[in-house]
């Protein structure tokens, strides 16, 4: 959450800065365009893909990291097999701006009669929005006159932010099957200072051959037959799950066993958290400001984190341009009496203020680094401390551990955001490896409550209110989301939300002004609730469905098949309850036995009640599980079917006049 221990972090690059580099001249681009094989135009399918739109026929990718600026030359050759294949014609080059810039496009389609035709178009420079809100800066463009039966091929250079070295990666899983592929990295070396660089892998296809330096110092591997990567709803991290080779560079020797690696990690990280809140005289007489010496315990802890939490964190921000950022000239602070004086601080250095303040308050507390599971599952065997890319404090409170991120904006206190909850962490010391467990909070902590009052009208439209209660880290990623928004952008948030969650058309209008810039565990909006035409009519009987609120879980899990584990960012629960007055003179014939789905780590429970003149219905899921495997998906999906029946069960109503012997 925010910019912490490591500069950017993206689902391409992971960027690591270590130290400036010497001057030395960039080589040129190496790639260009391939010659036009007759076999590659003749081609109508792949026996290794069948049924695919479009497969790629070459990939290679040439990384060079001795220059000024670290550079990397791509290419790819893709061929159109149908109709639906014309799509990939639009092509978006993802970059990160101010740590890289995509030059050197160079592009062109060739027709199944071999015919060439250059890409002369306008690329342009777009902000590409993904499912839930990750946005990511491209180059798109789209090449001209592609065919079935076509191919078309483009190249260029991601060139990297000056004096630099980047911690380099090779993703070789792509969203289409890939008949061959060639990669090759010239690592950055230099005769003035000892800069090493080790890779792994993981997940290579069968054929690939392993990355292997050559007696010229280039790391050089091949692959064919790469499969094409399935996305799935409710998978793991796509990082976690795609082949790939990772390079990391380090000034030190890299150290072959797991044990030794770690303690010099946590010796050096240790020493440099002390360097930061160690003036423990500052911070007492702050934590004097703060707290009562007649508080109790958690009243102190929970009192110093909503101070922290009040000051300034520069890490939930927009990003300020070149020029905002020479206009501010905000120094880094050296420890955490300056971020306390100045009061502000990156969400890094406020966790560890807090830190400093507990400490001086005379609380038992260590210092955390942890790896984010955004993008990756971290494990201490692959001895790579980047991904330890989040700080966290751990208490000691009557025996109990406390995990506090105050540097996480809107975080309550005692909870973590959710991609740092159930990971493993480095409790920081100089003498020795240590390894916690973040806590995992359950179902019940992260909850959408619906809570409703309606109206039924003579011609099956409902009309009334809506209360939605949003708890823990529900919460948390609405504020985080919206952090940005104005009033009206966050009121059609939420409007569109409470839509979304109802199977048919409905009017949802916010009334109140829910409360984003808090840390309170809750956020709280009330709405006008419109529902035209939800009852239908079967002879002199009308008929209500039960699931009200069931449209989010209409569709989870629909295919058959399952290629990856199943994963939930963290555990949660649906609650709804509402009551509908039916119009006068009408009855409740009968409503749907009692349902109760316990699968132990999910949980479904149905009720309709009769209750005289109203309709009483409440409807609850929880879902306390993580990640499991995909041969258990089978039992999964047949609970959220299963699920999905008991919703769609419904209520048989009387109109007035209608007698119940008819």
């Amino acid at each position: 959450m925010g910019q912490r221990r490591v500069l950017s972090s993206c689902l391409w690059i992971s960027i690591f800065v270590l130290f400036p580099l010497l001057l030395l001249p960039s080589s040129a681009a190496a790639v260009g365009f391939q010659p036009v094989s007759p076999d590659e135009l003749k081609m109508t399918s792949a026996p290794q893909a069948p049924g695919a739109q479009a497969i790629i026929l070459y990939r290679e990718v040439e990384r060079d990291d001795r220059g000024n600026t670290a550079h990397e030359d791509d290419y790819f050759r893709i061929k159109i097999l149908k109709e639906e294949g014309r799509k990939y014609a639009d092509i978006e080059i993802p970059y990160v701006r101010q740590q890289s810039n995509v030059v050197n496009i160079h592009a062109r389609t060739i027709k199944p009669d071999g015919t060439i035709v250059p890409f002369d178009g306008k690329v342009y420079d777009k902000t590409i929005v993904k499912a839930k809100g990750v946005k990511y800066l491209a180059k798109t463009f789209t090449l001209p006159d592609v065919e079935v039966g076509g191919i078309l091929e483009f190249y260029y250079t991601l060139d990297f932010s000056e004096r630099y070295v980047f911690d380099s990666h090779w993703i070789l899983s792509n969203e289409l099957f890939t008949s061959s592929a060639k990669f090759s990295l010239h690592p950055y070396s230099s005769g003035n200072s000892s800069i090493n660089v080790r890779w792994s892998w993981h997940l290579l296809p069968a054929g690939a051959t392993q990355p292997t330096e050559g007696p010229d110092h280039i790391i050089r591997m091949t692959a064919v037959n790469i499969p094409a990567f399935q996305t799935e709803d409710y998978m793991p991290p796509e990082n976690e799950l795609k082949s790939r080779v990772d390079f990391i560079y380090s000034d030190e020797e890299f150290e072959k066993d797991a044990d030794k690696f770690w303690k010099k990690v946590a010796k050096k990280d240790d020493d440099r958290m002390e360097s930061f809140v160690g003036k423990r005289k500052g911070m007492e007489e702050a934590v004097a400001q703060i707290v009562s010496p007649a508080d109790p315990p958690e009243v102190k802890l929970q009192k110093i984190y909503a101070r922290v939490q009040q000051i300034r964190n520069t890490s939930f921000e927009p990003e300020k341009t070149e020029e905002e950022q020479k206009r501010a000239k905000e120094k880094p602070p050296q420890n955490a009496e300056e971020v306390w004086k100045r009061q502000y601080g990156t969400g890094y250095e406020l966790t560890w203020l807090y830190l400093a303040l507990v400490r001086a308050a005379g609380f038992e507390s260590y210092g955390v680094l942890v790896s984010d599971r955004q993008n990756y599952f971290f494990s201490p065997q692959t001895m790579e401390s980047n991904r330890l890319d989040e700080n966290v404090v751990l208490v000691k409170l009557n025996g109990k551990d406390i995990f506090c991120d105050p540097g996480t904006a809107f975080v309550p206190f005692g909870m973590l955001p959710w991609s740092e909850t159930g990971v493993q962490g480095l409790r920081l010391d100089k003498n020795s490896v240590s390894w916690v467990q973040t806590s995992l909070p359950p179902s019940t902590e992260s909850e959408i409550a619906r809570k409703a009052v309606m109206r039924l009208s003579e011609t099956g439209e409902m009309e009334g209110k809506l209360t939605v209660t949003y708890t823990g880290l529900e919460a948390v990623y609405r504020r985080i989301q919206e952090r940005f928004a104005d009033d009206t952008e966050r009121k059609k948030f939420l409007e569109d939300e409470v839509k979304e969650s109802i199977p048919v058309v409905s009017e949802a209008e916010l009334t109140n002004t829910p409360d984003w810039k808090d840390s309170s565990p809750s956020l709280v909006a009330e709405f006008n609730l419109k529902i035209p035409g939800w009852i239908t009519g079967a002879g002199k009987r009308a008929l209500f469905p039960v699931g009200l609120f069931s449209a989010p879980e209409k569709h989870i899990f629909d295919h058959a098949d399952r290629v990856h584990p199943i994963y939930f960012t963290y555990p949660f629960e649906r609650s709804d309850d509402f009551t509908v007055d039916l119009p006068l003179g009408w009855q409740i014939s009968n409503v749907p036995a009692p349902t109760k789905l316990d699968g132990h780590i999910v949980v479904y429970t149905l009720q309709a009640q009769n209750d005289k003149s109203a309709l009483h219905v409440t409807r609850t899921l929880n879902v306390d599980i993580l990640i499991i495997e995909a041969k258990y998906y089978g039992a999964l999906r047949n609970f959220f079917q299963t699920m999905r029946a008991g919703d769609e069960q419904q209520v048989v109503l009387l109109p007035g006049g209608t007698s119940a012997s008819n």
